[in-house]
């Protein structure tokens, strides 16, 4: 029945990871479909229509990378991204209803053709016949995906127990896609947008090696891995480019949206594209949003434990508060004087009640985004008490460092969980000296910080 509860939990840890992937595996062969839409595409049909269609003319929108395909082993000639991105430009120009688009990237077989229908035309009418002259690009699409970066974020995560466990792995790719509009006339560039799309690659496996009888083994796995297709990701970003060319384009006053569209709606979609920009703006390549500034000044209560770890054992974990301000120095550095009260005890022949200060140098390491690791530097003094926060009496110095987070819920409120480690100068707070070492303690916090003031800094 043990090994049993090991394969429950082991399903039941593969099915949270990706139960849907898992269970929709092709077994049979498939017949051909449709193409997929992107989570952009709907967007590009819903783009209120112009008043006049632009003729536009792409030539060619190449793959300017030039990145072959990763393997582990050996060389792989294929490349990374799709030669084909011509092909998928025409479509969302197509599906954006607001172009025209002529054949220009294998004009000569067009030219050819015409000749061909001009040869035949004289042939059984006796006599030339002219053809309709061809379409003229009012713009030129230029551009192309100009870069597919790899492995920009790769991870995992495993758990195995006795024989019982599971793993995973993941993989992100980025690829970016230029696209510009010049005006045939004068050759001016109207106006450049620039969109990128994330790959992500993913393997999770479940496993069971276990011994259930005397010379019987027990060996079950599963598993799966889902890539992203690159195609897929190509086509989002162009989606996306020519999404930002067209609301751009209106924002600027290049093109007009037709006069059956509220003015209203269209102001309503700019503004939204706007607020979208910034955002971008905001948040690195890695997905972090640098959108947090926090006051000045913070003033923090919080809930303690304390452990302490001195010449009498085995050591017991009590409970304590206190409260600290902060003052920022700059966006990454602040002073903080700490003010706190709490029992130090071990099991057996040791309790103290105590007061503690310090003054510490923290450094938070990513301060305009809303979670930040938080470390911490600094001198601090703890005396025995007979009243809360009592800074009378006899005073042990010691040393503190500190690892924590802390997360901004909103301009004024955040929350800190906090760990700091503190070792006495002497070994004299517990009244023994004995061992190598002198006396100390670790302390875990957690409580709410209350910013007030001006911001620190400016965002990058």
């Amino acid at each position: 029945m043990h090994f049993l509860n090991r394969i429950s939990q082991g399903i039941l840890l593969f099915t949270l990871l990706g139960c849907s992937r898992y269970f929709n595996q092709p077994v049979t062969q498939q017949k051909a479909r449709l193409g997929e839409d992107t989570r952009v595409s709907s967007e590009l049909r819903s783009l209120p229509a112009p008043s006049e269609k632009l003729v536009a003319a792409v030539y060619k929108f190449r793959d300017q990378t030039g990145q072959y395909k990763q393997v582990d082993n050996g060389i792989s000639y294929s490349t990374a991204v799709t030669q084909g991105a011509t092909n998928i430009l025409l479509k969302a120009l197509e599906e954006s209803n607001w172009f025209v688009t002529i054949e220009r990237e294998n004009v000569g077989n067009l030219l050819n053709e015409r000749k061909i229908i001009r040869s035949s035309m004289t042939q059984f009418k006796g006599e030339s016949e002219s053809l309709p002259p061809l379409l003229f690009g009012g713009i030129i699409l230029e551009g192309g995906i100009i870069s597919y970066d790899a492995n920009i974020i790769t991870g995992g995560a495993g758990l195995r127990y006795f024989g019982a466990g599971g793993s995973t792995k993941y993989r992100q790719d980025r690829v970016t896609v230029y696209l510009r509009a010049v005006a045939t006339k004068t050759g001016k560039v109207l106006k450049t947008v620039y969109t990128s799309k994330t790959l992500l690659s993913q393997a999770v496996d479940v496993g069971l090696f276990r011994y259930v009888k005397f010379k019987r083994l027990l060996e079950a796995e599963t598993g799966y891995t889902t890539n992203e297709p690159s195609q897929l990701a190509v086509t989002e970003a162009i989606e996306k480019s020519v999404y930002a060319l067209i609301l751009e384009g209106i924002r600027d006053g290049l093109w007009v949206a037709g006069n059956k569209i509220p003015a209203d709606s269209v102001r309503t979609l700019i503004s939204n594209y706007e607020r979208e920009v910034d955002d971008a703006r905001q948040t690195d390549v890695y997905g972090a949003k640098n959108d947090t500034r926090r006051p000045r000044l913070s003033i923090s209560p919080y809930a303690s434990l304390l452990r302490y770890q001195g010449d009498y054992g085995p050591p017991a974990v009590s409970g304590g508060f206190g409260i600290s301000l902060n003052v920022g120095l700059t966006s990454f550095l602040s002073l903080q004087g700490d003010l706190a009260s709490g029992r130090m005890a071990a099991t057996d022949y040791f309790r103290k009640n105590i007061s503690a200060g310090s003054l510490n140098l923290q450094y938070k390491v990513l301060p305009f985004q809303r979670i930040t690791p938080v470390l911490s530097l600094g001198y601090g003094w703890v005396n025995g008490r007979n009243a809360w926060f009592e800074l009378s009496g006899k005073k042990y110095g010691a040393v503190n460092s500190g690892l924590g987070l802390e997360y901004a819920l909103n301009r004024y409120i955040g929350l800190q969980v906090l760990g700091q480690y503190s070792y006495f100068i002497n070994d004299k707070f517990d009244g023994v000296r004995a061992g190598g070492f002198n006396d100390s303690y670790w302390k875990a916090q957690a409580g709410l910080a209350f910013y007030f003031g001006s911001a620190n800094g400016s965002r990058p």
